[in-house]
């Protein structure tokens, strides 16, 4: 199984890859896509979707998993911002016809750590501790994005196992009657 996780964002969007199979990693990576502050939005929105889009044909992840927007009320206009980034990532993971899944960050934080609150510092460090990787994952975009990649393989191994087990209740129930 391979999950892309994407912490959005307009200036850095986090991309974490990983591969696996319940909690063992067979491998991983992570970087982001980044677009030059003095770009006119529109163009900084199309460097995100085109290389979000690429990444995805070339990986073909299973699934996509995106942190969900929020907005801070002290800054509504980089909720709206952060909002159109959001958007053509789903649009890119929309074209490339994959299941998609969006985390609220507090979710992400509350799964990796045990603390809906934790510092970004925080998550960093448990993504380093279940990938097993001593030195730091940066930027925190990086991390983050990794973070929500190894819930989306951890949740969707739990999927299929439900799926199965619940498929083999109904045959066996079935056999029975």
């Amino acid at each position: 199984m391979k999950v892309i996780g994407i912490d959005p964002g307009l200036a850095a969007t986090g991309v974490g890859i990983v591969r696996g199979k319940w909690r063992r990693i067979a491998g991983y990576a992570f970087g982001c896509i980044h677009t030059p502050a003095n770009t006119p939005l529109p163009d900084r929105l199309n460097q995100i979707f085109s290389k979000l889009l690429l990444i995805l044909k070339d990986e073909k992840p299973d699934l996509m998993v995106v942190e969900d927007v929020f907005s801070l009320e002290r800054y509504p206009k980089a909720g709206i911002i952060l909002g159109k980034a959001t958007g053509v990532i789903l649009l890119a993971g929309c074209q490339t016809g994959m299941p998609i899944n969006e985390i609220p960050v507090r979710e992400a934080k509350q799964v990796l750590t045990g603390n809906g609150n934790a510092s970004k510092k925080q998550l960093e460090k448990s993504v380093r501790c279940m990938l097993n990787l001593n030195t730091p994952i940066k930027p925190f975009h990086a991390s983050d994005a990794m973070a929500l990649a190894l819930i989306g393989l951890l949740r969707r191994q739990n999927t299929i196992r439900e799926r199965s087990a619940e498929k083999k209740s109904a045959e066996i129930s079935f056999q029975h009657s």
